[in-house]
């Protein structure tokens, strides 16, 4: 009896702490909600195991094509990094779900998501594990995984789909690690990718990412687009402080001049606010164009 009064009132604690209150105040708005007329997009999952750049590699990726996507007129395209989370409709960003809103108020453009989880080698033994690659492909600071996107994944998907090679029409998004990948993919390669969402980014020195700041100071701006979002209650540990670490980002941005966005909650190191904010961050990211467009 006392074990079970112990165990319930640890529960308890846990799940009223601080801590867990946290994130809780930031969940999905109706933007993130199937809404009546909308037309819904296609999702296919595809496996790509034919890497020349990450060879021996495997991975799930997954395409959205909106409703209103119409072959010879290029669409915009947006990539997620850990995709599986992205794509999920009932997950913390729900991106199919509030594309289809937003590109059916006019609010965003005709977009294509691709959604690529990080690559596994697999296991050659009975009993051994698979070999994840993730670290890295996201958090190696080199134009490695910007390549492996442009020449592999984005080619193949290139085969079915018309998609714009202009810049600005083209977006890169990851929570964490994927945060400082996506930063990383624009960084080595603004042709090919204009604008950047970062969740929770891991601005640490996992593997050297924490010069970004001191890099931003003193290289010519590039032509990118910038949003940062993170909380203050997020990780500090053996690689670095990420609010801190944000937090110069973001002062490195607007030393340098560059057209960015910096929001800071409370949150942790998890989606939930910046699955939260997502529909108005695709509003503010993509401004430019719809206003191009009409």
């Amino acid at each position: 009896m006392v074990r079970a009064l112990f165990a319930l009132t640890f529960c308890l604690a846990l799940f009223t702490s601080p801590t867990f209150a946290q994130d809780e105040q930031y969940s999905p708005g109706p933007d993130a909600e199937r809404q009546e007329g909308v037309p819904k997009g296609t999702v296919t999952k595809h496996v790509w195991d034919q890497s020349e750049i990450y060879p021996g590699t495997v991975r799930d990726y997954w395409v959205y094509v909106p409703q209103q996507y119409k072959k010879g007129e290029p669409a915009c395209l947006m990539v997620f990094q850990d995709g599986a989370g992205f794509v999920n409709e009932k997950g913390h960003t729900r991106v199919p779900v509030v594309f289809d809103n937003l590109i059916h108020s006019g609010e965003m453009p005709v977009t294509i998501a691709v959604f690529i989880q990080p690559g596994e080698v697999p296991a050659t033994k009975p009993g051994q594990r698979a070999r994840r690659n993730r670290s890295f492909e996201y958090d190696t600071l080199s134009d490695q995984y910007v390549n492996f996107l442009l020449e592999e994944i984005l080619a193949d998907v290139g085969k079915q789909y018309d998609i714009s090679s202009d810049p600005k029409h083209r977006a890169i998004c990851g929570n964490s690690s994927g945060g400082i990948c996506a930063f990383t993919a624009a960084w080595e390669r603004p042709d090919s990718f204009g604008k950047v969402v970062s969740h929770i980014g891991s601005f640490t020195n996992i593997r050297g990412g924490h010069v970004y700041p001191a890099l931003i100071r003193k290289t010519e701006k590039k032509p990118i687009k910038v949003f940062l979002q993170d909380g203050k209650n997020d990780l500090d540990n053996l690689h670095g402080n990420w609010p801190l670490s944000n937090q110069q980002m973001a002062a490195a941005l607007k030393f340098s001049g560059y057209d960015y966005k910096f929001v800071y909650g409370e949150g942790k190191h998890s989606g939930r606010h910046g699955g939260a904010i997502f529909p108005d961050t695709m509003r503010w990211l993509w401004s430019d164009v719809v206003a191009e467009e009409n």
